[in-house]
């Protein structure tokens, strides 16, 4: 008997980390940046009156050949500075998972970021 209930812990461990996995996946909204609009001038407001959960998807679209998407800290993202080892973005349309606490991004075109081509918000 004590075999038997050995031999189903690690089962029953599987299954609950396979439970738990997917329902984080199935319960992640997913954001596009800016709405219609996209990211783009002025989308600094954007983030206004939203919640925002680890996990969750922001979906940046964008022309390439005029932004990109930069992930940075909050020094970065108040000075509009790049700083290294941020990641770059650059594809038109990326999709990055929020992880959990603060969450900031820029975009390093010259004075687009100045003009309020950045976000900013705290995932739970």
């Amino acid at each position: 008997m004590a075999r038997g209930v050995a031999a189903a812990i690690p089962t029953a461990t599987a299954l609950l980390l396979w439970v738990v996995l997917h329902w984080r996946i199935a319960h992640a909204a997913t954001y596009t940046v800016g709405d219609s609009s996209g990211w783009s001038f002025n989308v600094e407001s954007w983030t206004d009156g939203k919640s925002f959960r680890a996990g969750d998807i922001l979906v940046f679209n964008y022309d390439p050949k005029d932004h990109n998407v930069v992930a940075v800290d909050q020094y970065s993202y108040d000075t509009c500075t790049v700083g290294e080892g941020a990641k770059v973005y650059n594809s038109g349309n990326d999709s990055i998972e929020l992880v959990k606490g603060e969450n900031c991004f820029i975009c390093s075109s010259l004075f687009h970021c100045d003009s309020g081509i950045k976000i900013h918000m705290i995932a739970l």
